[in-house]
């Protein structure tokens, strides 16, 4: 079985080989405290809706010594795409008058604004050119929980796209269950506390490496065992299954931002 390689290296601001192999999806919840560093980065910057809001309202929060507008000039979105039913009306008219694109899809009520803006950066130029971006979704967790699911649910629909879901507190990653998955953790950033979860379909067998509490062929399902509150032990994780899986993680509150 092929072998799926893992790291958050985009979490390291000394860490070239990252550089802009991914591309950043702004969703309308508190910005995480990494925003800038993942912004600068980017190949590619989205804003789902209401999170432009985010980036015009908190991004200058982060520079409180600099000049808010200078800020918001410099942190421009590429694109805004969504059903634009949370944006305010000033700042959808800032980012125009600054060139960035956006795309009204108010028609389409069946898919989220995440899953508007991952079709967005799959069928763009970038993501060929770039041999498939990585995708980094800032406020995909903490709200109301069914915002939350619908994330979650986009993860599965998109099993070919690695796509990170963040918030301040952790990241959710999912692993297929086609591969066998090598999970590579910068201690300082991660850990300890993290969790396998089979969301959609049970798992009969679970096998994984470098944890507190290892899985051996382990069963696991909602209504009987699933692997919350373990503790990363290693610096590397293997974990097989023969199901999807979400992993997470905690981020640890330090500012990963800082060397």
């Amino acid at each position: 079985m092929e072998v799926m390689f893992h790291s958050s290296s985009f979490l390291i601001p000394t860490d070239k080989t990252s550089a802009t192999r991914y591309a950043v999806v702004v969703l309308n919840q508190n910005l995480p405290r990494f925003t800038p560093l993942l912004w600068e980065h980017a190949k590619l910057r989205l804003c789902a809706d209401g999170g432009a809001n985010r980036i015009y309202d908190e991004l200058p929060l982060f520079f409180p010594n600099e000049d808010a507008l200078l800020i918001r000039n410099r942190y421009k979105p590429d694109v805004i795409k969504g059903d634009m039913d949370s944006i305010r009306p000033d700042v959808l008219d800032f980012y125009v008058s600054l060139g960035t694109k956006v795309i009204d899809e108010s028609h389409d009520q069946d898919t989220t604004d995440l899953d508007k803006c991952i079709s967005y950066i799959r069928h763009s130029t970038l993501n060929q050119e770039s041999s498939k971006l990585q995708i980094l979704a800032t406020g995909a967790l903490g709200g109301r929980f069914d915002h939350e699911a619908g994330n979650l649910n986009v993860l599965y629909r998109h099993p070919d796209t690695r796509i990170t879901l963040l918030s301040d507190d952790c990241l959710i990653q999912l692993l297929p269950k086609t591969h066998r998955h090598e999970i590579h953790i910068q201690p300082s950033l991660l850990g300890p506390h993290c969790g396998l979860i089979p969301v959609g379909a049970p798992s009969a067998k679970t096998t994984t490496t470098g944890l507190q509490w290892d899985l051996t062929d382990t069963e696991m399902r909602f209504g009987g065992l699933v692997s919350t509150s373990n503790l990363v032990k290693r610096d590397k994780i293997t974990v097989e299954s023969d199901s999807d899986l979400l992993w997470t993680i905690s981020i640890k509150k330090q500012d990963p931002t800082r060397p």
